[in-house]
Protein backbone atom coordinates (compact mmCIF):
# COMPACT_ATOMS: atom_id res chain seq x y z
CA UNK A 1 0.00 0.00 0.00
CA UNK A 2 1.30 3.45 -0.88
CA UNK A 3 1.40 4.98 2.63
CA UNK A 4 2.87 8.25 1.35
CA UNK A 5 -0.38 9.05 -0.48
CA UNK A 6 -2.78 8.16 2.36
CA UNK A 7 -3.08 10.83 5.06
CA UNK A 8 -2.90 9.72 8.68
CA UNK A 9 -6.26 8.51 9.93
CA UNK A 10 -7.69 8.17 6.39
CA UNK A 11 -9.35 4.87 5.56
CA UNK A 12 -7.56 2.44 3.28
CA UNK A 13 -8.66 2.42 -0.36
CA UNK A 14 -10.17 -1.04 0.06
CA UNK A 15 -12.32 0.27 2.94
CA UNK A 16 -13.41 3.18 0.75
CA UNK A 17 -14.33 0.69 -1.98
CA UNK A 18 -16.45 -1.26 0.50
CA UNK A 19 -18.17 1.95 1.54
CA UNK A 20 -18.86 2.78 -2.11
CA UNK A 21 -20.36 -0.67 -2.47
CA UNK A 22 -22.62 0.08 0.47
CA UNK A 23 -23.70 3.39 -1.06
CA UNK A 24 -24.48 1.71 -4.37
CA UNK A 25 -26.44 -0.98 -2.54
CA UNK A 26 -28.39 1.68 -0.64
CA UNK A 27 -29.11 3.48 -3.90
CA UNK A 28 -30.34 0.30 -5.55
CA UNK A 29 -32.60 -0.44 -2.59
CA UNK A 30 -33.97 3.12 -2.65
CA UNK A 31 -34.62 3.00 -6.41
CA UNK A 32 -36.18 -0.49 -6.13
CA UNK A 33 -38.64 0.68 -3.46
CA UNK A 34 -39.55 3.82 -5.41
CA UNK A 35 -39.89 1.83 -8.63
CA UNK A 36 -42.25 -0.66 -6.96
CA UNK A 37 -44.35 2.14 -5.47
CA UNK A 38 -44.58 3.99 -8.78
CA UNK A 39 -45.42 0.75 -10.64
CA UNK A 40 -48.23 0.00 -8.16
CA UNK A 41 -49.56 3.53 -8.46
CA UNK A 42 -49.42 3.43 -12.27
CA UNK A 43 -51.24 0.10 -12.31
CA UNK A 44 -53.87 1.24 -9.80
CA UNK A 45 -54.62 4.37 -11.82
CA UNK A 46 -54.99 2.34 -15.01
CA UNK A 47 -57.25 -0.25 -13.36
CA UNK A 48 -59.38 2.42 -11.69
CA UNK A 49 -59.73 4.32 -14.95
CA UNK A 50 -60.70 1.14 -16.80
CA UNK A 51 -63.22 0.12 -14.12
CA UNK A 52 -64.85 3.55 -14.12
CA UNK A 53 -65.08 3.67 -17.90
CA UNK A 54 -66.45 0.13 -18.11
CA UNK A 55 -68.90 0.70 -15.27
CA UNK A 56 -70.21 3.93 -16.73
CA UNK A 57 -70.59 2.36 -20.16
CA UNK A 58 -72.57 -0.55 -18.74
CA UNK A 59 -74.73 1.74 -16.65
CA UNK A 60 -75.40 4.06 -19.58
CA UNK A 61 -76.85 1.01 -21.32
CA UNK A 62 -79.46 0.92 -18.54
CA UNK A 63 -80.59 4.50 -19.16
CA UNK A 64 -84.25 3.89 -18.48
CA UNK A 65 -83.44 4.05 -14.74
CA UNK A 66 -82.74 7.60 -13.58
CA UNK A 67 -80.65 6.39 -10.63
CA UNK A 68 -78.37 4.42 -12.93
CA UNK A 69 -78.05 7.22 -15.42
CA UNK A 70 -77.01 9.61 -12.68
CA UNK A 71 -74.56 7.07 -11.31
CA UNK A 72 -73.12 6.51 -14.79
CA UNK A 73 -72.53 10.19 -15.35
CA UNK A 74 -70.89 10.38 -11.93
CA UNK A 75 -68.55 7.55 -12.86
CA UNK A 76 -67.72 9.26 -16.15
CA UNK A 77 -66.92 12.43 -14.25
CA UNK A 78 -64.69 10.59 -11.77
CA UNK A 79 -63.03 8.71 -14.63
CA UNK A 80 -62.33 11.98 -16.37
CA UNK A 81 -60.84 13.35 -13.16
CA UNK A 82 -58.60 10.29 -12.74
CA UNK A 83 -57.47 10.57 -16.36
CA UNK A 84 -56.71 14.25 -15.84
CA UNK A 85 -54.73 13.65 -12.63
CA UNK A 86 -52.70 10.69 -13.93
CA UNK A 87 -50.54 12.74 -16.34
CA UNK A 88 -49.73 15.12 -13.50
CA UNK A 89 -48.22 12.33 -11.39
CA UNK A 90 -47.27 10.11 -14.32
CA UNK A 91 -46.41 7.14 -12.15
CA UNK A 92 -45.35 5.02 -15.11
CA UNK A 93 -42.62 7.43 -16.23
CA UNK A 94 -41.39 7.77 -12.66
CA UNK A 95 -41.29 3.98 -12.42
CA UNK A 96 -39.22 3.81 -15.64
CA UNK A 97 -36.88 6.54 -14.37
CA UNK A 98 -36.22 4.44 -11.24
CA UNK A 99 -35.80 1.33 -13.40
CA UNK A 100 -33.05 3.11 -15.34
CA UNK A 101 -31.35 4.36 -12.17
CA UNK A 102 -31.47 0.89 -10.64
CA UNK A 103 -30.01 -0.69 -13.78
CA UNK A 104 -27.12 1.78 -13.90
CA UNK A 105 -26.38 1.33 -10.19
CA UNK A 106 -26.40 -2.45 -10.56
CA UNK A 107 -23.85 -2.20 -13.39
CA UNK A 108 -21.60 -0.05 -11.20
CA UNK A 109 -21.97 -2.49 -8.32
CA UNK A 110 -21.09 -5.46 -10.52
CA UNK A 111 -18.00 -3.75 -11.94
CA UNK A 112 -16.86 -2.64 -8.47
CA UNK A 113 -17.32 -6.17 -7.13
CA UNK A 114 -15.25 -7.48 -10.02
CA UNK A 115 -12.48 -4.97 -9.30
CA UNK A 116 -12.42 -6.04 -5.65
CA UNK A 117 -12.39 -9.72 -6.56
CA UNK A 118 -9.50 -9.44 -9.01
CA UNK A 119 -7.40 -6.96 -7.00
CA UNK A 120 -5.83 -7.91 -3.68
CA UNK A 121 -6.90 -5.56 -0.84
CA UNK A 122 -3.52 -3.85 -0.42
CA UNK A 123 -3.35 -3.14 -4.17
CA UNK A 124 -6.67 -1.25 -4.37
CA UNK A 125 -5.91 2.43 -4.97
CA UNK A 126 -8.04 5.54 -4.62
CA UNK A 127 -7.44 6.25 -8.29
CA UNK A 128 -9.16 2.93 -9.07
CA UNK A 129 -12.21 4.01 -7.07
CA UNK A 130 -12.64 7.57 -8.33
CA UNK A 131 -14.38 6.51 -11.58
CA UNK A 132 -16.91 4.46 -9.59
CA UNK A 133 -17.70 7.38 -7.32
CA UNK A 134 -18.07 9.69 -10.31
CA UNK A 135 -20.42 7.25 -12.03
CA UNK A 136 -22.55 6.89 -8.89
CA UNK A 137 -22.80 10.67 -8.66
CA UNK A 138 -23.62 10.76 -12.37
CA UNK A 139 -26.56 8.40 -11.90
CA UNK A 140 -28.07 10.61 -9.20
CA UNK A 141 -27.31 13.82 -11.07
CA UNK A 142 -28.85 12.52 -14.29
CA UNK A 143 -31.93 11.13 -12.52
CA UNK A 144 -32.49 14.38 -10.59
CA UNK A 145 -31.91 16.62 -13.61
CA UNK A 146 -34.28 14.61 -15.79
CA UNK A 147 -36.94 14.75 -13.11
CA UNK A 148 -36.53 18.51 -12.72
CA UNK A 149 -36.73 18.99 -16.51
CA UNK A 150 -40.00 17.04 -16.57
CA UNK A 151 -41.38 19.16 -13.73
CA UNK A 152 -40.30 22.47 -15.27
CA UNK A 153 -41.85 21.53 -18.61
CA UNK A 154 -45.09 20.59 -16.90
CA UNK A 155 -44.89 17.16 -18.51
CA UNK A 156 -43.97 14.88 -15.65
CA UNK A 157 -42.09 11.88 -16.94
CA UNK A 158 -42.34 12.56 -20.67
CA UNK A 159 -39.18 12.33 -22.65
Amino acid sequence: MDKARIPDGAPAPHDVALRLQGQVGDGITWARHRKARFRRSASAIRVLSLALAAGSTIILGLQHLNLWTGLAFSLVAVGTLVNAVEPFFNWRSRWILMEEAQYRLQRIRDELEYLLLKTPSPDVKFDDLDPFFERIQGVWTDTSERWLEYRRAGQVGSG
